[in-house]
């Protein structure tokens, strides 16, 4: 279901819009391609899109009443079909590309290119014009390069299916480079979606569940619920799939699934919003999900896609949530009490309203073997071995409690997705452990955590120290533990990343085609030379903050990121180990302890 966000992972992991919208579904290939102003007003928000559609739709045109001699005119550098990032391709059914300002490509037949996650981007591209009958306009996202850039991005192709006088059958289209969702896609995607569940829902499905498919992209993804409420489909939270979400809640208490349902049985289809965090964020964002019915045999079912669309009203905090370094003091606290009173501190962690045990925030503590001797929300879970517990996203979150604790600082951060306490919707939460010696000489490990706790700088300086102890010790052998998705070292959008001094990028999990790439030159949206400043803070300065401004996942609008890095020394290899975090209102403290500057987010 479409009410948070993927990781971010996610960064990975993508979705795929198509169909176009209403004011567009009415034009065939073969028919006149003039759309009208106040049509595409209608359908698109932002003037990018509506320009990119009045020129795949002007080239359509064209080759649907000259065929195959206007080729020529649409590969004329710098004219209107070819404009820098900007320009027109034709590809045949089979893949082929007949019209493209990339040499690399044009006359290939270019069916296996994918995108830097594996996504097929042709196989897409033709599917989002072809795979629905009587469809023959639509979207595909994927992720790539900037002309003459290394650092892909998230690009929107619009593309349409034509016949040309010969008879022959071409795909015509373009893309731009935005990170913006158009409520239009959503449209599309929840169409086409309704589509294949009608003509084959089991292998509609599996479509939905594929991670580089075309019905996964960016934080969006489609979720089926049947008439009584029951999860079918869910691709973000698998482990939902099964259970009713009837009296699910947002988080000003509006109850999601019931107003969808009212809203598709009384329309047929409608937009709800309704109020939840995004990931890394302690306030809740508007999030838009566009909702229809679709005929499942001799039943309908609902099905579903939301976004957080650009300029999405936040929720005004109204509550003080515990910050990073206040919750390390609280369990660093606790221990110390541990360490006097063992066993015996117990009743005490458990009072609640106390500074132990208040709202959704609690003491556990673990023996080392991973056994839960107490859990003040919870004390029916104690004495369960908990050590090979994993989240909804097969992150083994509690091997990491016990891989922190026994690490040299004897703690450390573990982020993962876990219900808040009395719900069933998994939402990211962040934990802190730490080991501790009771009186009789026991070691245990207690932890407290906040959910959907504001990203902070500690959660950064702790992953890149302990990614530095690991590299220090281990040397290349220990990159794949920083490249693992599911491990510590990728949570929400951020990764840990290493470089050698001369500006060879060695992991990067966000973005593996980076890997075996000198970025020595790689510079931010404003000309500041990232690499370089990281380069130098760490050999010069032994580690320390770097900021410059990039594109966060989701916004189109350059961030501020700011980046930790440390000097390690393995042998006699050097490497700069680093990870970032994209400044917040709530990280005023931080920005103002470092020197002006721009960034880039590595």
């Amino acid at each position: 279901m479409c009410v948070r966000k993927k990781l971010s992972l996610l960064p990975l992991i993508p979705l795929v819009v198509m169909l176009a919208p209403a004011a567009l579904m009415s034009q065939t290939a073969t028919a006149s391609t003039n759309t009208s102003s106040t049509s595409l007003d209608q359908a698109y928000e932002h003037q990018e899109t509506r320009d990119l559609v009045v020129l795949v739709n002007d080239a359509t045109a064209m080759i649907h009443a000259k065929g195959e001699a206007g080729f020529a005119e649409l590969s004329v550098p710098g004219s209107r079909w070819r404009q820098d990032d900007r320009y027109i391709f034709v590809l045949d059914p089979q893949g082929n590309m007949l019209v493209h300002p990339d040499s690399a490509l044009q006359g290939k037949n270019v069916l296996d290119l994918q995108d830097v996650n594996g996504k097929p981007i042709i196989r897409g591209i033709i599917d989002a014009a072809t795979a629905v009958p009587g469809k023959q306009t639509g979207w595909y996202h994927y992720e790539w390069p900037v002309p003459n850039g290394l650092l892909p991005r998230w690009k929107s192709t619009y593309v349409r299916q034509v016949q040309a006088p010969s008879g022959k059958t071409y795909i015509i289209g373009a893309g731009m480079y935005n990170d913006r969702m158009e409520r239009a896609f959503v449209v599309d995607t929840v169409n086409d979606a309704v589509g294949q569940i009608e003509a084959n829902p089991e292998a509609a499905f599996a479509l939905f569940r594929n991670p580089k498919g075309r019905f996964l992209t960016k934080d969006a993804y489609i979720f089926v619920i049947d008439p009584n409420g029951v999860d079918l489909v869910n691709p973000a939270f698998p482990s939902l799939e099964g259970r009713n979400l009837t009296d699910l809640k947002d988080t000003q208490g509006k109850l999601l699934i019931r107003e969808m349902m009212t809203v598709a049985k009384t329309k047929g289809s409608g937009w709800v919003d309704y109020m939840w965090p995004k990931p890394g964020e302690s306030v809740s964002t508007q999030k838009s999900t566009y909702v229809s019915l679709a005929r499942m045999g001799d039943h309908w079912v609902l099905v579903g896609c939301g976004v957080y669309l650009a300029n999405a009203p936040k929720q005004a905090s109204t509550t003080t949530k515990m910050t990073a370094p206040e919750l390390m003091a609280l369990v660093r606290d606790g221990a110390a009490l541990l360490e006097e009173q063992g066993a015996q501190a117990y009743p005490e962690f458990r009072k609640q309203g106390s500074k132990w045990f208040h709202d959704s925030s609690y003491i556990f503590i673990w023996s080392m073997d991973g056994t839960r001797v107490f859990h003040a929300a919870d004390p029916s879970r104690e004495g369960q071995n908990d050590s090979e517990i994993t989240d909804v996203h097969g992150r083994p979150y509690g091997r990491m409690f016990l891989e922190a604790v026994n690490s040299p600082s004897g703690e450390g951060w573990v982020h993962y997705m876990y219900p808040e306490p009395g719900d069933i919707f998994p939402t990211w939460k962040s934990t802190f452990v730490k080991r501790v010696t009771y009186p009789d000489g026991e070691q245990y490990l207690i932890g407290s955590g906040i959910y959907n706790m504001q990203m902070d700088k500690a959660f950064i300086e702790d992953v890149v120290n302990r990614a530095s102890a690991i590299v220090a010790e281990e040397g290349e052998e220990g990159f794949p533990k920083l490249r693992d998705k599911t491990g510590p070292f990728v949570f929400m959008d951020t990764y840990v990343f290493v470089v050698r001094p001369e500006g060879v990028e060695v992991v990067n999990p966000g973005q593996p085609s980076l890997e075996g790439k000198n970025l020595i030159d790689l510079k931010d949206v404003n000309g500041k030379p990232v690499i370089r400043e990281c380069i130098t803070e760490a050999m010069k300065n032994g580690g320390g903050w770097v900021d410059y401004y990039w594109y966060k996942p989701g916004d189109n609008t350059p961030t501020r990121k700011l980046t930790y890095v440390q000097k390690v020394q393995h042998g006699s290899d050097t490497y700069i180990v680093g990870s970032g975090l994209y400044e917040d209102s709530s990280l005023s403290d931080v920005s103002k302890s470092m020197r002006p500057g721009l960034g880039h987010s590595l």
